[in-house]
């Protein structure tokens, strides 16, 4: 089964349908602040979450997966250890993996980490904002732990974006997503935009490692149906961007209907929420997604 021929919206509603059709097995070895939410959101999406970091059992749990996301937003050397061990079994069988660089740029531990995972090759996908993966692609970055403090033009794509993220995903073979205000994605030639989202989504912790959690269910998908990898990762981010958007209404609607109280945590709920209830469909139809390239 492909999807090339289809727009890449239709395409995005197609590439949902297939994770829950599917139920794929996420190994996820991340970070201790998100984690609770990344396996609810799994949950939610239709697959099923698995987050085992202990160097001694890894590899088992890699070959058994249907894809490996290796977030580094809580590093310490045992865990350093288990994510190297983790990526090494997935390029050496064949299953799509997802690093999230979190806060690359930001210490000597975390950039040095960041690029001596990147740079052995083998993932899928690297998923970060735009001083992350600016970091990874040579740039000295310029971050503020997990937020990016880079420049942003008039359409919403940080500052030289596209070439950074280009260059990378040529480098080390992966896609490469950049996410901000508009998401950019790459595979070194294909260029994507996403401009789903809501500013309520940085202001819930945890919503980058989500967005990492699913694109790994996504490109779980993928590699069984043969989609391409670019799209399913284009697909997995406007879901999550249209999952917080439809969240954000939820919430504003409690405070129209006198609920004062309605905040960031209303959000949170409400997000897994349309994490579960949005229908391809609903996706293809409310997906903003262009090829710019």
């Amino acid at each position: 089964m492909s999807n090339e021929n289809n727009s890449p919206n239709a395409s995005a509603g197609m590439a949902l349908a297939a994770v829950r059709e599917r139920g794929p097995l996420v190994h996820c070895i991340t970070n201790y602040v998100t984690v609770n939410d990344c396996a609810n959101a799994l949950l939610a999406v239709g697959a099923s979450p698995v987050m085992a970091d202990d160097i001694s059992e890894v590899a088992d749990i890699v070959r058994i997966s249907g894809a490996l996301v290796v977030n580094i937003g809580t590093l310490n050397a045992r865990t350093i250890r288990s994510m190297k061990a983790a990526a090494a079994e997935a390029r050496r069988r064949g299953i799509p993996s997802v690093l999230d660089p979190v806060g690359a740029g930001a210490s000597s531990l975390r950039t040095k980490t960041a690029r001596a995972l990147a740079s052995r090759g083998g993932f899928a996908v690297i998923r970060g904002n735009a001083s992350e993966i600016s970091t990874l692609a040579g740039d000295a970055g310029n971050t503020r732990g997990v937020d990016s403090a880079k420049a942003v033009a008039a359409d919403g794509i940080a500052e030289g974006a596209v070439a950074f993220a280009k260059a990378l995903a040529l480098r080390t073979g992966s896609v490469v997503a950049v996410t901000g205000k508009t998401d950019v994605i790459t595979d070194g030639a294909a260029v994507y935009a996403v401009r789903n989202g809501h500013p309520l989504m940085p202001r819930m912790t945890g919503s980058g490692c989500v967005l990492s959690a699913v694109t790994g269910a996504f490109v779980a998908a993928a590699a069984a149906t043969g989609t391409d990898r670019a799209v399913a990762v284009a697909s997995a981010i406007a879901f999550v961007g249209l999952a917080g958007e439809l969240a954000a209404a939820d919430a504003e609607r409690l405070v129209r209907d006198g609920d004062a109280s309605a905040g960031t945590s209303t959000f949170r709920t409400a997000f897994i929420d349309r994490l579960a209830s949005v229908s391809p469909d609903a996706l293809a139809e409310g997906a903003k997604i262009e090829r710019l390239a």
